[in-house]
């Protein structure tokens, strides 16, 4: 009984962050000990108390460079956009995503559905980094970011009086990076920071880097979720191509994930190039190599980050890639995988270790919006695919269930990572093996722990 009114009150949690805030042993694998960050970026996170019970952890940062960057952003689609998201995308269009130098972000207070005072505080906000940056007068410059509890107005004069603290500490070094990262950080368990290096066609010789840090656990799912990100590279890439690779990237990444099939009003990916380490501007051209491999590098990392906000997931368990294949169109497949990943039946069945097939094939079969002829039950078939390599456990064939195996269900589904295939046989294509489109989503389970956190979440 004493245990029960314990994790009622929020104070057992095994798949959350602790009280004293200290990154459980499971998640340490993913804290990068070293880093490769962009030339000519430079970052801090800084202690504010947005929250009155953070007495000590960073809780804003600030994302910097020595020159004006290009920069694009993808914002939710929730229709209450918070002031930041109203703010930001203002600044973006004013300048056609030129002229961009910082990123302030602050967690705690979402400064969400806080009407014209909301307004004025995150304007003030980049003011004061602009300022500090010897900027004022000029058109603003710097993008704004906020996160946490919704409905709140910020403590203004407190975040305002910390920002000059936070420009003298900017600096290149991996535990700054790191310290920034931790500064967004909400429900986290651990910050989520990830940096590499690159070339590109034209320039073989050159080595550009791409440093980006997210934050989310709950509330995630397109579009977009409560996640906030941000992505900085020394690579030139003009406007128009900065903002297409980014909208290419984030629908296979950060719009491919989900977590509790909520989405936020908050949510902002930004990606900021200031081009330092020179070489030839990437251009939005098709028949550019650069480009091409641009888009390649920054979708695969963008999924790389992207998955760490649901393997830190609120209460997960499990990190789940559902896997739809041989679909007519990309868009009727992504639908469907959307569909099974944000399933409370299905999720519940992972974190239950159950091998309920049926659960899966529901989603499928209910999915809204998904063009005639692409789910044909009698060419439609779902298996596990083991991580490890091993043969994958194949549930149902052609619309006829298979006898499960259900000692390898259990050993498979102990694991913490799971990957889930649905493949429709090619749908209006023709027969099985007929290839077509894929899509990919990643999500996690739902377990007792997501209840407990988000049930005390403003305490």
């Amino acid at each position: 009984m004493a245990t029960f009114t314990r994790m009622v009150k929020g104070q057992v949690r095994h798949y959350s962050a602790p009280l004293d805030m200290a990154i459980p042993a499971s998640k340490q694998k993913y804290i990068p000990s070293s880093g490769s960050y962009p030339k000519g970026f430079s970052v801090s996170g800084t202690h504010v108390g947005v929250k009155a019970s953070n007495t000590k952890f960073p809780d804003l940062a600030l994302i910097s460079s020595e020159t004006p960057c290009t920069a694009a952003a993808v914002f939710t689609t929730n229709k209450f956009q918070a002031a930041p998201v109203q703010v930001s995308r203002n600044i973006l269009q004013t300048r056609q995503g030129q002229g961009i130098r910082s990123v302030v972000i602050n967690s705690g207070c979402a400064n969400a559905v806080t009407g014209k005072g909301g307004l004025e505080d995150a304007t003030n906000m980049g003011a004061k980094v602009d300022e500090c940056h010897g900027l004022s007068g000029e058109e603003p410059s710097t993008l704004v970011m906020s996160t946490g509890v919704i409905g709140q107005r910020l403590p203004i004069s407190k975040i305002l009086s910390k920002i000059p603290t936070a420009h003298s500490t900017l600096s290149s070094t991996h535990d700054s990076w790191l310290s920034t990262a931790r500064a967004i950080c909400t429900t986290d368990t651990f910050p989520k920071l990830l940096s590499t290096t690159f070339t590109l066609p034209s320039s073989p010789g050159r080595a550009y880097s791409l440093a980006g840090m997210t934050k989310g656990a709950g509330m995630i799912h397109p579009n977009m979720a409560t996640l906030l990100g941000v992505l900085c590279t020394d690579a030139p890439i003009t406007a128009d191509a900065l903002s297409a690779l980014l909208k290419h990237a984030v629908s296979r990444s950060f719009n491919a994930i989900s977590v509790d099939g909520d989405t936020s009003t908050n949510d902002t990916i930004a990606i900021l190039a200031n081009g330092a380490a020179g070489g030839a501007p990437v251009t939005n051209s098709q028949n550019s190599d650069d480009y091409s491999a641009m888009q390649t590098v920054l979708t695969q990392f963008t999924q790389s980050l992207s998955q760490l906000v649901v393997r830190d997931g609120e209460g997960a368990t499990k990190f789940v890639t559902v896997r739809v294949q041989n679909s007519p169109d990309y868009d009727s497949a992504k639908l469907i995988a959307s569909t099974i990943a944000r399933s409370p039946l299905v999720k519940t069945a992972l974190y239950g270790r159950d091998a309920n097939w049926g659960r899966i094939l529901c989603a499928v079969g209910y999915t809204q919006n998904v063009k005639d002829g692409v789910v044909v039950p009698d060419r439609t078939s779902v298996s596990f695919r083991p991580v490890d390599g091993s043969p994958e456990l194949k549930l149902l064939v052609n619309g006829e269930p298979e006898q499960v195996d259900e000692a390898r269900a259990a050993v498979i589904l102990q694991e913490e990572d799971l990957e889930i295939v649905v493949d429709l046989g090619g749908g209006a294509l023709g027969p099985q093996g007929a290839g077509g489109e894929e899509a990919v989503y990643w999500f996690c389970d739902f377990s007792h722990e997501y209840v407990t956190i988000n049930g005390d979440y403003r305490t």
